[in-house]
């Protein structure tokens, strides 16, 4: 009886104890759910809040019509000034300024700031050396644009959290100036602060709950149940390994896909690719191969992981490829070798066709390190969705690419249009004044062109036009532009072209098109010929339109000479260096008025 007392009193006893630690235990959990989900949420808000106020501070350089000017000498344009009130209203800010390099206010939403000066070690430390710095501070809600102010009152809330972001605007390796962002973060702070502490009290519950059991499962059972749960912790442990790697996964696909769809050009994208692939499928080796445009081969664009990729690959010595659909090597009992995979030693590889708008555009191979087969098998599916996020994107940047192109494009010849003209020139002259390389402009207009309409029909006036256009194009070389401004007016661009060098290209190009021949039908079309006005910057003008007026004029004075030679605008005169039958001795001449182009 004594005996099965202390028994009783020592089950007593160590039920006791194990109600005390449980008690600490939950009393422990209750202070972690209030006190750690502040900080952690906290940390993520600034991680999220940096990066947006950098993709903000972005936005704005970009709208700014010269950034350099705006923040060294505070100029803003009526469109910057839109653009810049309306910022607020279409993001998550409520305020903002902009500081010039000495730290002094000089455009902010709240016109009581301009003026003020940030005189802050941070300002000249750590924004003037390119680093962002972030300040987070709860604030009265009067001082918060864009609330309802009763309607805080009444909930009770007096005060709210504000972070306040400051980015450096940087340009060329100078430090021009910095943005301050002023974002209300209350609601999402509260919202993930609940969200965690939900979490965590879940959490808590289930593993107080879990440790119970397990207490007394271990007072109670013997060995055998000792042995049977640690077989099921392990169990547990695995699956939530598992459950780590596949948010892990989820959240590098979402990335890669984040930045993907950032990405300004193919080479950017691939460079991409290359780094998250080697974070996503670190137990392969990976390329990438794109079409090339005339679609023979494919071009070899990036590799990672200690993989290579071949300069040109043909689409029928891929099996993926051939058939159309994914070609795992090592997954059958029988398997032939790619020959963009030779040479080959034996070990598994996928090949996943990259498909964009149903059209296949290119191709992702992956092959396993050595000892990771069965890994390498069980990552087909990210795999296969890695090459989905990367097919949507390369669709994109080439759509992109299109729209641009057909933007800055005329349609019927292919040269650029008259407003990427006047935008080049404009460039073209501010690079010229910057520094002192020669610039020239050759207007180029078609000769009885409403003859040949006349008399054979728009499409053969059409197949003219083309052929000029290809006259012009095959003339221009490095950065010199061709580009159509309308009917059969045609303009060239040369920039780093002294002026001799400018009329002996006029000249060329003139020959050029003398002897092209076009046949339309069964016929060949009368003999092409052009009047060529010819420029040069500063000697006839310092602005575009004085340029493209200086040329016009040249270009009329060889029309009213009998059209198919070279004029030169210089010095209020037109000056006459080659003629239509060969000749090379320049004449000077009055300008003449415009004509009629026909």
């Amino acid at each position: 009886m004594k005996q099965s007392d202390n028994v009783g009193r020592t089950s007593g006893l160590k039920i006791a104890g194990i109600s005390l630690m449980l008690v600490a235990l939950t009393a422990l959990a209750g202070w972690g759910i209030y006190a750690i989900p502040a900080p952690v949420v906290d940390r993520m808000l600034e991680s999220d809040l940096r990066h947006r106020a950098a993709q903000l501070n972005q936005q704005v350089a970009s709208h700014l019509h010269d950034v350099e000017a705006t923040f060294k000498h505070g100029i803003l344009d009526d469109h910057d000034q839109e653009f810049l009130e309306l910022l607020p209203e279409t993001s998550d800010i409520y305020r903002f300024k902009l500081f010039d390099s000495e730290g002094r206010v000089f455009w902010s939403t709240r016109a009581a700031d301009i003026g003020s000066v940030n005189a802050k070690p941070y300002f000249s430390e750590i924004l003037a050396a390119g680093g962002s710095y972030y300040k987070h501070e709860e604030k009265p809600i009067s001082e918060v644009s864009g609330l309802n102010h009763e309607v805080m009152a009444g909930s009770g809330k007096k005060t709210c959290h504000v972070a306040e972001i400051y980015t450096p605007v940087i340009k060329d390796g100078q430090f021009l100036g910095a943005i301050e962002f002023y974002t209300d973060i209350t609601p999402q702070r509260d919202l993930f602060i609940t969200r965690v502490r939900w979490s965590l009290a879940v959490l808590c519950g289930v593993a107080l709950l879990a440790l119970t059991a397990v207490i007394l499962v271990i007072y109670r059972a013997n060995r055998t149940q000792v042995r049977d749960l640690r077989i099921r912790a392990a169990k547990e442990r695995e699956l939530m390994d598992d459950q780590l790697r596949l948010a892990r996964e989820v959240r590098l696909l979402g990335e890669l896909n984040e930045w993907l769809q950032s990405s300004r050009s193919l080479d950017e994208l691939f460079d991409m690719v290359s780094r998250f692939m080697t974070h996503i499928l670190p137990e392969a080796e990976g390329s990438v191969y794109v079409y090339s445009n005339s679609r023979d081969v494919l071009d070899g664009c990036a590799s990672w992981n200690g993989g290579s990729h071949k300069a040109h690959i043909h689409p029928e010595g891929c099996w993926g490829l051939r058939r159309g659909r994914t070609y795992e090597f090592g997954a059958s009992e029988i398997d032939f070798v790619c020959e963009h995979a030779e040479p080959h030693d034996g070990r598994p590889y996928f090949c996943f066709p990259i498909l964009a708008h149903g059209e296949t555009v290119g191709l992702l191979h992956l092959r396993a390190h050595e000892g990771s087969g069965e890994a390498f098998h069980d990552s087909k599916k990210l795999a296969q969705l890695c090459a989905e996020q990367i097919s949507m994107a390369i669709a994109n940047v080439r759509m992109r690419d299109q729209l641009h192109d057909q933007s800055v494009r005329d349609p019927l010849t292919g040269l650029f249009n008259r407003r990427h003209m006047t935008e080049t020139l404009r460039k073209s002259i501010g690079r010229s004044q910057q520094t002192g390389a020669p610039l020239s402009l050759i207007a180029v207009d078609v000769d009885h062109f409403k003859k040949f309409n006349d008399t054979h029909g728009h499409d053969a006036g059409d197949m003219v036009l083309r052929a000029v256009g290809s006259a012009l194009e095959q003339g221009c070389d490095r950065d010199e532009i061709a580009c159509r401004i309308g009917g059969e007016e045609f303009m060239l661009i040369l920039p780093d072209n002294t002026p001799d060098d400018a009329m002996t290209r006029a000249e060329q190009i003139r020959q050029a098109v003398e002897a092209v021949s076009v046949r339309y039908g069964e016929k060949s079309l009368p003999r092409i010929t052009i009047s060529v006005g010819v420029a040069h910057y500063p000697a006839h003008g310092v602005m575009p339109q004085d340029l493209m007026r200086a040329a016009d004029d040249a270009l009329y004075a060889a029309k009213d000479k009998g059209r198919n030679q070279v004029q030169v605008a210089r010095s209020g005169t037109i000056v006459e260096p080659t003629a239509n039958k060969g000749r090379e001795n320049a004449q000077t001449a009055q300008p003449a008025p415009k004509c009629s182009a026909a």
